[in-house]
């Protein structure tokens, strides 16, 4: 099978390459860097601009499965220019794709597309599933609503449209987890705020063999990408830390002091968002790290 990814050269879209070629597909890949346009083998880069609507269209030739893993990471600072190209980046990109769809001939059947679970309102309480409707009142919340409704145009063509809320993807290489273990490491790790907030991870293993999975078994409709056992942030902080086996004696770090020093940014880290993956379960989806210290333990050893 033929696959174009957009984003593969990110965190999640380099995991996800390799496994699909493990699996022998083909596949195709949009770049807006030209310097990293390669062709090698089964894997072939092509340009695209979504800014000035620029695109190779022999990307799609003999493509079955679009993944669109495209958008401007959220863990920079949010000043009012870089809030819009969080945006813009997954919206354009999206609608770009949409209308070289509409525009060209083409074998496609099915568009699998990354979301967040900072859709989810901020609750300390209440668990999520893919049916529940209300949207977090947030920038972040915003964001997933446009990129989601962006998405759901693809229905018009008709194509299979699937989305995976993601988590906090935990990797080796980057991602939340290496920046939650650098001060836990030097002995000055803590939680934030109170502590309870939900936080809902998953291994970036098994997040890669979810899109392969919906891709494997054609499931349309919204995914949560999470691991079946949320934690609080004070039981991943302290899982982190018995993994180095350092001590964890700060006290809880104030959420008015991350927001001196992040800004709105620091809504990521207190919001709460404790995330069903029942649908996945139902599925007969197998997780290869269910359990954060199963987790921790390849991740951080």
């Amino acid at each position: 099978m033929t696959i174009l990814i957009t984003g593969a050269t990110g965190l999640v879209g380099q995991e996800l390459v390799g496994l699909l070629l493990q699996n022998g597909h083909i596949i195709h890949y949009l770049s807006t860097s030209k310097s990293k346009l390669v062709t090698n083998g089964n894997y072939k880069g092509f340009y695209w601009n979504p800014k000035t609507s620029e695109i190779d269209i022999n990307s799609l030739e003999n493509v079955d499965v679009i993944v669109h893993l495209a958008g401007a990471s959220v863990a920079k600072k949010w000043t009012n220019s870089y809030k819009e190209e969080i945006i813009e980046s997954r919206v354009l990109s999206t609608r770009l794709l949409y209308q070289t769809l509409q525009k060209n001939h083409h074998q496609v059947r099915q568009i699998i597309a990354a979301s967040a679970i900072g859709i989810y309102p901020d609750s300390l309480d209440a668990i999520y599933h893919e049916t529940d409707l209300d949207i977090d009142d947030s920038f972040l919340g915003n964001v997933v609503k446009q990129w989601e409704n962006e998405v759901s145009q693809f229905e018009k063509l008709p194509i299979i449209v699937s989305k995976i809320r993601i988590g906090i993807v935990l990797a080796k290489n980057g991602g939340a987890l290496q920046e939650m273990a650098k001060p836990i490491k030097l002995g000055v790790g803590a939680a934030f705020g109170s502590g309870k907030q939900y936080q809902s991870w998953i291994h970036i293993h098994d997040l890669a063999s979810i899109f392969k999975f919906v891709i494997d078994y054609k499931l349309p409709g919204i995914f949560n990408g999470v691991s079946p056992y949320p934690v609080s942030n004070s039981e991943l902080t302290k899982a982190i830390a018995k993994t180095f086996g350092k001590p964890l004696f700060l006290p809880n770090i104030p959420q008015f002091a991350m927001k001196l020093i992040l800004g709105e940014m620091n809504e990521i880290l207190f919001s709460s968002q404790h995330v069903s993956c029942r649908k996945l379960l139902d599925e007969n989806f197998q997780f290869k790290f269910a359990s954060l210290d199963k987790a921790l333990t390849d991740l951080l050893k």
